[in-house]
């Protein structure tokens, strides 16, 4: 979910640049189902209008009618949602509302935690009673060491009788796509809309740039023998698509110090025997752990026959293979659908 609080964070620079207030509304508890769980947030600037979403609609018509009084007095409070007869879940939700003005120096330490695809955490303060109080509100901790509050109002001393929601962010999910041909773009559009950091990797002779590919976070000409290794973070897929047997090995060849959560190749099966051949025998002491990391074909079973269709295939697969789930389809399910296993 740091895709989604990252859209929060760029909207209030955009209100507060047209000098405008912000409230930040954040799911705390939960009792019972509900759409989406706790962790979600939404921004709500005193215009009007709406960043994010922490349902399917209906609560954030309510938490525009609530944010009123936040506005006017700059206390927090919290409220509750009871989706049982208006949302079709079995659920009540409690929602913390609370003023977003957080320090500038708060800027560049978010930003800097994204750049160095680092985890933050974020700890709220509130009550089950449905009230405004001065001691409820959130603060944010980057790298263990630099700690804001969402607003200079909040108390950073703990009152006893307050809940504590605590949530840890993982780094943005990246996706490192290798290669530039036409099919690379529709996957990198597919999966910057996903919220995932995309970076191209190509040739040093390719003449394509960052332009051509729209959502890409950053490109680079790089040869197989100076692949850097160390982009490949916590949450990174690779996907090999350059279309040249040939580089797709040397590429491989170039990730044996690594090991991401997925490598998917595209090609034929045949391609992939070949490939995974040749690279054994090329790399005898390979970890058996990198090898089962390998996914070739590249994506899901469904169809898909054109570029945008093999995007969607590839992103679903990723999915499913870093979330642990076995696909099948939703009417199927006999449990619940929506876990807290998100990525960000």
């Amino acid at each position: 979910m740091t895709h989604e609080f990252k859209k929060i964070i760029q909207g209030f620079q955009k209100a507060k640049e047209n000098r405008l207030q912000c409230v930040i509304a954040t799911v705390v508890a939960l009792e019972g189902s509900s759409y989406r769980k706790p962790g979600v947030r939404m921004l709500i600037i005193e215009n009007g209008t709406m960043i994010g979403a922490v349902s399917g609609g209906c609560v954030e018509k309510e938490i525009l009618k609530q944010s009123i009084s936040i506005f006017k007095t700059g206390i927090s409070k919290v409220m509750a949602y009871d989706g049982r007869y208006r949302l079709g879940c079995e659920g009540t939700l409690y929602i913390l509302l609370e003023l977003f003005n957080p320090e500038p120096s708060f800027i560049d330490a978010f930003n800097s935690s994204l750049d160095q695809h680092l985890s933050f955490t974020i700890n709220s303060r509130y009550s089950k009673k449905i009230d405004a109080d001065k001691s409820y509100g959130s603060t944010i901790l980057f790298d263990n060491s630099f700690e804001f509050t969402f607003n200079q109002s909040v108390k950073k001393s703990i009152n006893p009788s307050n809940h504590l929601f605590e949530q840890t962010l993982k780094p943005c999910f990246r996706l490192v796509i290798i290669g530039a041909e036409h099919d690379a773009v529709e996957l990198c559009v597919f999966a910057s809309s996903l919220g995932w950091e995309v970076i191209i990797i190509t040739s040093p002779m390719n003449s394509k740039s960052i332009e051509d590919f729209p959502g890409a976070h950053k490109m680079l000409h790089v040869a197989p023998e100076l692949f850097d290794n160390s982009i490949i973070k916590e949450q990174t897929a690779i996907v090999l698509m350059t279309h040249n047997y040939a580089k797709d090995f040397q590429y491989l060849i170039a990730m044996k110090e690594i090991i991401p959560d997925y490598i998917g190749v595209l090609g034929s099966v045949k391609r992939r025997e070949t490939l995974l051949n040749d690279y054994m025998e090329h790399n005898p002491l390979v970890d058996d752990k990198f090898i089962e990391k390998i996914h070739s074909p590249a994506g899901l079973n469904i169809g898909a026959i054109t570029p945008q269709e093999i995007a969607l295939s590839i992103c679903a697969e990723i999915l499913a293979v870093t979330r642990g789930t076995n696909p099948t389809s939703l009417k199927n399910v006999q449990q619940e659908i929506h876990t807290d296993n998100y990525l960000s």
